[in-house]
């Protein structure tokens, strides 16, 4: 059964919000240094628990995600 344009929005949202978490976390870190290191990017990430994993397909079906392989999502950039 297809979810309703609000679940998918709060899971694209949840998504987000974890994306930027683990990219701050990653950039906290204090084995790297800020002048010398290059940033590192988290590019695909595993999707929050809160949804299951129909809407994370249907997400990645309508082209907002993309599966990456073994429960990893990554974020489509649109141009």
């Amino acid at each position: 059964m297809p979810a309703d344009e609000a679940e998918l929005k709060r899971a694209l949202a949840a998504f987000r919000k974890r994306l930027k978490a683990n990219q701050l976390e990653q950039d906290s870190k204090l084995g790297r240094s800020p002048l010398t290191g290059k940033k590192e990017t988290i590019t695909a990430i595993r999707p929050p628990s809160g949804f299951g994993t129909e809407i994370w397909q249907q997400l990645a079906d309508l082209g907002e995600l993309r599966y990456d392989g073994s429960g990893f999502y990554e974020l489509v950039k649109k141009p």
